[in-house]
């Protein structure tokens, strides 16, 4: 087991996200589902964060630089992803069908409700803009303990906060966190005709659709996000899947059980990357005997 207190409090944000990307990566290969990876990721992430508050409690800060970032970025990070995945174990856990209008409707409802939340409570707020601004002058108060205004009429959940782990912003920042990553997954559960940010439908992609097999998109997905070819391996999965499925104008469902069947399927578990090298290796011939 890694040090928990060495990971988010001496090294910089990129090891504990990377560490966690990890895990993701690992349940990712090994579950079965979306619902038993989203749980298995919360009970990690509720354990790493336990771990991380027992070691902030008991050594505390060697600076207020140290201690701001930390509340800024270290803890929102993991709790956010924390919110995330519960939140996600219970969505998959209610949806009633798999596929339908029912299916659909649910998911548009989960993404109504989503908005409707970040309207009220997160846009509008005067911390909202500060954090998106990238402003700093104000750290020292947003994100330091002992800071908490309750004259300002905050939400109740600060009363159940521990004043020694919170500043209370902290958690705003990981709900902005967690919001954004649920909002990626709604958007991929619902198809690209009935997305309601369908950044590429525009009239000069009109004639962009996928002719081979959804399994092959998925594989190519797999691949590309394997060997980090975009973002370097920071985006997740389902955002890549999300963004090929805006291009392309198709619904991939679960793409996490399609994956899973690729890896038990009998011959070449690579299918479509096969294809793809035949393919090209034979345009290559072909272009050096013209």
């Amino acid at each position: 087991m890694f040090n928990f207190k060495t990971l988010a409090m001496r090294h910089p944000l990129n090891n504990i996200v990377a560490e966690i990307q990890k895990q993701e990566r690992k349940l990712s290969a090994e579950t079965s589902s979306f619902i038993d990876e989203a749980y298995k990721m919360t009970v990690y992430l509720q354990e790493l964060l336990c771990s991380v508050k027992d070691d902030v409690i008991k050594e505390g800060f060697s600076s207020k630089d140290e201690e701001i970032h930390f509340f800024k970025q270290v803890k929102p990070n993991i709790l956010g992803k924390l919110i995330y995945y519960n939140k996600v174990y219970r969505i998959e856990t209610a949806c009633p069908v798999d596929n339908g209008n029912l299916h659909q409707n649910y998911f548009a409802l989960q993404l109504r409700d989503l908005k409707q939340e970040y309207q009220e409570h997160i846009c509008n707020s005067e911390f909202y803009r500060y954090y998106r601004s990238g402003r700093t002058d104000r750290d020292g108060h947003y994100f330091t303990l002992g800071n908490i205004n309750y004259y300002d009429g905050l939400n109740s959940f600060v009363f159940e906060i521990d004043p020694k782990f919170s500043t209370y912003f902290d958690y705003k920042v990981a709900k902005i966190i967690a919001n954004e990553l649920i909002y990626n997954y709604l958007t991929t559960k619902l198809s690209p005709e009935q997305n309601p940010d369908v950044l590429l439908q525009q009239e000069e992609t009109k004639d962009f659709f996928w002719t081979q097999t959804k399994n092959a998109l998925i594989e190519l997905i797999y691949a590309l996000y394997a060997c980090d070819a975009i973002s370097h391996g920071k985006i997740g999965i389902r955002k890549i899947s999300m963004v090929f499925q805006i291009l392309f104008r198709i619904s991939l469902n679960d793409i996490h059980n399609s994956f899973h069947r690729m890896k038990t399927r009998a011959g070449s578990r690579t299918l479509f990357l096969d294809q793809l090298k035949y393919s090209l290796e034979e345009y290559m011939d072909r272009e050096d005997n013209l």
